[in-house]
């Protein structure tokens, strides 16, 4: 047998307790080798985890080389007690070696690793003892009780063997992940080291200690077999969010940014209580609310006072939340949830130092955020960008790219009122995730510009319809990729020439109609793209009516929104290469009775809109298509189709409404119950405002003719008139 003193330190994941009487129990023993829970591949890091530019909440991150997708994360907070235990190692040169199933195994499954799978037995513990928080369980029950660090870690072990002994139902996943943890332990156990300490998860603190070790053969069958592949590792940045049980976590806290603050208070010897309640009066008060320091004594107090009546020993969580709602936010929830989302869970986002290995393309990233001073962050952040400026053009490049390729740090955002293409508003937050996809997409290409250009170009290649070329058009221009436009242009002229369904042309017509009319923001040669958008329109444009014949309703609403779509495109070009064929195959839509009534009823709307089409024309047509004698459900789509949801038209057009007024009260009594619905769903999208007035002017057709008022006071509205002009840059004109 060997002379090495083994000694299992079961902790609490994320637990600051543990962490406490962790740092006790090593300073106590004083090992000569550590080893850790976590994957054998993490002892790659161990040397980088000494560097002090390592900011926690950091995770290891292993992944499979060949497929980053698939990626398992080992989160650490400052409160954890596997970075403790890392960061005390390093400070006094003790070697460290990490002890579970090796990541190797764990990825080499169909599935991707699933984050966090670890169970909380010191929880399960603290529940059956009538606590709410692990935490206080642990300082009722450990910390405020005198002795051994290592003889409270001793008897957790105990009680955890008779949980364990309780259950009948032992996870296979454990018990190999245990027998490789073992096989760690007798390596280390092999090399003749007086001290050995072992910080793992409290469950699985018995089956470690030498005197549960079953024979290494028994180990070693367990293990045999195991699929395996290529994994490499490195740290990413973490964010306390992410931490949180609400994250879906595993193995989550529910506020760990109070845990920190424990720890923290712990380690500083600062007073717990006052010092978390001068940072939630700190918080109120950033966000214009008052939080006085007489209130925060009040607080302190009433926080005290309930730690007493509830017979506990000390204040925790609860008691200062409780606080914090009566006397600090008046009662009211709404500040409290404020502070749970900066305070209680908090805002960090871990930082990693340029001296651990990354990726080529995750070493670019980070140069782009210095150069153009955008810092990713773990809560959200807003920013609105002017194009015209080319710092501010670069950003949108940026971010636009990275949605391109997975990592999606920025999500579009509506820029406010402006009437001008040259203003883009984001929403900014980093998620652990996004360092996944860093990895994945790297496999594009070594810079930014790089991968983004080259995912294009393949993307386009498997492009399953016009649409989406389209939609690739618009995102090259907008990510600024020359290259990946005249690819994906490529595709689109190519696969046009083969395509006869018109719905997909229609769809492109869109995308590149805004590409061709906003590219001179961004400085984009879009000629051919001009090209081909002329050969989409021209090709759709010959096959709009025959694609129009024959629809039933689903398909004629599809058809009626590619319709939309495509006139918006052409109404944005004003070429007339493009507008005279795509006008001429409108006009022979509507005119085509025999056309499904939302088609050609948006069609007519859409002549009457730009000019090609007279009111007295519309109306003969509308006369036509409602009159008694043609089918009632028809008529119904060919108004749904015109009017679309746009009331305007019927409250200008007194002879329009007129007609649709007669054909409703005209409707027989078995018709009028088909009608209905279809009338209901047409009127239900306009506004209430709009609806009553309609139905005033049915009520009384000519109150709203009446001759034009003649006792204008056109003295009082000349400052308002000048005042429009100057906004305007109207010149003023001297009447004289």
């Amino acid at each position: 047998m060997t002379t090495t003193r083994v000694e299992v330190l079961g902790i609490r994941h994320h637990g600051p307790g543990s962490a406490r009487s962790l740092l006790g129990a090593l300073d106590e023993l004083e090992p000569e080798v550590l080893v850790i829970e976590g994957a054998p591949e993490l002892d790659a890091l161990v040397a980088s985890a000494a560097d002090a530019n390592l900011v926690p909440p950091v995770a290891a991150l292993a992944y499979a080389a060949e497929t980053p997708r698939r990626a398992v994360f080992y989160p650490l907070a400052v409160f954890s007690p596997e970075w403790v235990a890392l960061r005390w190692a390093a400070a006094r040169g003790v070697p460290v070696r990490f002890a579970d199933l090796p990541a190797a195994h764990v990825l080499a499954g169909d599935e991707r690793a699933e984050v966090g799978r670890r169970t909380d037995p010191i929880g399960a513990l603290a529940q059956a003892a009538g606590y709410d928080d692990a935490e206080r369980w642990w300082e009722d029950a450990v910390e405020h009780r005198s002795g051994s660090s290592l003889e409270s870690f001793a008897a957790i072990r105990e009680a955890m063997a008779e949980v364990r002994a309780a259950s009948d139902d032992e996870d296979d996943e454990n018990l190999v992940r245990e027998a490789a943890m073992r096989r760690v332990l007798r390596a280390v156990v092999k090399e003749g080291p007086a001290r050995v300490a072992v910080v793992c998860g409290a469950y699985h603190a018995p089956a470690l200690h030498p005197d549960a070790w079953p024979p290494a053969t028994q180990d070693t069958k367990r293990l045999a077999g195991l699929p395996r592949t290529k994994v490499a590792v490195t740290w990413a940045p973490w964010t306390a969010n992410r931490l949180a049980l609400a994250s879906g976590y595993g193995a989550g806290v529910r506020s760990p940014g109070w845990y920190q603050h424990l720890f923290v208070s712990w380690q500083q010897h600062d007073e717990v209580v006052t010092g978390w309640l001068s940072r939630v009066a700190r918080a109120l008060r950033d966000e214009g609310l008052d939080a006085s320091p007489a209130g925060v004594v009040e607080a302190t107090r009433m926080a005290e006072a309930l730690a007493a009546v509830r017979a506990r020993p000390s204040v925790g969580l609860s008691e200062l939340s409780d606080a914090t709602q009566t006397v600090l936010c008046g009662g009211s929830d709404l500040p409290l949830r404020l502070i749970d989302e900066r305070l209680v869970i908090g805002e960090d986002l871990g930082r990693v130092p340029d001296t651990v290995p990354l990726t080529p393309l995750a070493q670019d990233l980070a140069r782009l955020q210095r150069s153009l001073r955008v810092k990713p962050t773990a809560s959200t952040s807003s920013i609105t960008l002017d194009l015209r400026k080319e710092a501010q053009r670069e950003r949108s490049v940026l971010l636009h790219r990275l949605r391109l390729l997975g990592v999606p740090w920025g999500r579009p955002t509506d820029a406010g009122r402006s009437t001008g293409t040259f203003k883009e508003a984001w929403d900014l937050r980093w998620e652990p995730e996004l360092a996944v996809g860093l990895i994945e997409a790297g496999l594009y290409g070594t810079t930014v510009h790089e991968a983004a250009e080259a995912k294009l170009v393949e993307d386009a290649g498997s492009a399953p319809d016009l649409a989406t070329l389209g939609r690739m058009v618009g995102e090259c221009l907008t990510a600024d990729l020359p290259r990946g436009l005249a690819a994906v242009v490529d595709t689109l002229a190519e696969r046009t020439a083969h395509q006869h369904d018109v719905l997909a042309l229609l769809e492109a017509i869109e995308p590149l109609a805004r590409t061709q009319r906003y590219g001179d923001v961004r400085g984009a040669d879009t000629r051919k793209v001009a090209g081909v958008l002329h050969i989409v329109v021209t090709r759709a444009a010959v096959g709009l009516r025959a694609a129009c014949a024959s629809l039933d309703d689903d398909a004629a609403a599809a058809m009626r929104r590619a319709v939309d779509a495509a006139d918006r495109g052409v109404a944005l070009v004003e070429l007339a290469s493009v507008t005279d064929p795509w006008r001429a195959a409108v006009l022979a839509v509507s005119a085509d009775d025999r056309i499904h009534g939302l088609v050609a009823g948006r069609a007519n709307r859409l002549l009457l809109d730009r000019g090609a089409l007279g009111s007295d024309d519309v109306a003969r047509r509308m006369s036509r298509r409602l009159s008694l004698g043609a089918d009632a459900v028809a008529g119904a789509a060919w108004l749904d189709g015109f009017l679309e949801g746009d009331p305007l038209l019927l409250l200008h057009d007194p002879a329009l409404l007129g007609l649709v007024d007669t054909w409703v009260a005209g409707a027989e009594e078995s018709t009028f119950e088909d009608l209905l619905p279809l009338l209901r769903r047409t009127f239900s999208r306009f506004d209430a405002a709009a609806r009553r007035q309609i139905g005033v002017r049915l009520r009384r057709p000519d109150a709203e003719h009446g001759p034009a008022p003649t006792d204008l006071d056109l003295d009082r509205g000349l400052p308002a008139a000048l005042t429009v002009a100057e906004i305007l840059g109207l010149a003023r004109v001297d009447a004289s």
